[in-house]
C-alpha cells in the first residue's frame, strides 16, 4: 500500500510491499508533483484543454504572455506578469513624442494585488492645431495589442499645458478596441503638449 510523503502534499509513495512497477511508480510521483509545481503552458487555451479539472493552488505559467497563474478553486487569477518592460507607441499623424520632455509616449502591463493594468508614461507634442479643432484626437497610430486593451472603456484625467488652453487637465479615453482618445480641445484648449506620466487603467 502506498505510504504518504512526509510533507502532506498529498504525494503517495509506493511502499516495499507493493508489487514491483517502475513505470507505474515513477509516473504517480512524476504526476503528483507536477501539479504541485509551476506547470508551462503555451497559452490559457492549451492549459484549459490539459487541465480539465484544475485544483486549488495549482500555479501556471503561461508562454505567450509571460504570466504566472493561481488557482484559487473558481478561477485563475494573475499572481504575476513576467516580463513588464517599457513599449513605445507611435503617434497619431500630428503629434510627435517627447512633449515638455516628459520622454516617449509607452506602455507596459502591470500586475496589482492579482489585477492585471496597463501603465502608461511619457507625454507628446503639438506643433498646431486648426483655428477650430475637433473635440477629440486619438493619439496612437497603432492600437495596443489585445492583452494590453482593457475589457471595458476606461476614462482618466491627463495632464496638459496652459500655454494657449483655458484647461490644464484633458480627459482621456483607453478604447476597448486598444486606442488612446483624448478629449476637451476646442479654440481655446490648443495645448502644446499633453502628458500620461502615471496613468494607470485596470484591463
Amino acid at each position: 500500500m502506498p505510504v504518504p510523503d512526509d510533507y502532506g502534499q498529498g504525494i503517495n509513495i509506493a511502499s516495499l510491499t507493493d508489487a514491483p512497477d517502475a513505470g507505474k511508480l515513477a509516473k504517480e510521483i512524476a504526476n503528483a508533483l507536477a501539479q504541485r509545481g509551476v506547470m508551462r503552458f503555451s497559452s490559457a487555451s492549451a492549459r484549459g484543454a490539459t487541465l480539465t479539472a484544475p485544483v486549488e493552488g495549482m500555479l501556471t505559467w503561461l508562454q505567450d504572455i509571460n504570466r504566472l497563474d493561481l488557482y484559487d478553486g473558481s478561477a485563475w487569477v494573475a499572481v504575476s506578469v513576467g516580463q513588464s518592460t517599457w513599449k513605445t507607441l507611435t503617434p497619431e499623424s500630428g503629434w510627435a513624442q517627447n512633449g515638455n520632455s516628459q520622454g516617449n509616449l509607452q506602455y507596459r502591463i502591470l500586475n496589482i494585488s492579482g489585477e492585471e493594468s496597463i501603465q502608461f508614461r511619457g507625454g507628446l507634442s503639438r506643433a498646431s492645431y486648426p483655428s477650430s479643432p475637433p473635440g477629440s484626437y486619438v493619439i496612437n497610430n497603432t492600437a495596443l495589442p489585445t492583452a494590453a486593451r482593457p475589457s471595458t472603456l476606461r476614462t482618466v484625467l491627463i495632464p496638459c499645458s496652459d500655454v494657449s488652453s483655458d484647461r490644464i487637465a484633458l480627459k482621456m479615453d483607453v478604447r476597448t478596441d486598444g486606442y488612446l482618445e483624448v478629449f476637451g480641445f476646442s479654440s481655446t484648449t490648443k495645448p502644446p503638449w499633453i502628458g500620461l506620466n502615471g496613468v494607470t487603467v485596470s484591463l
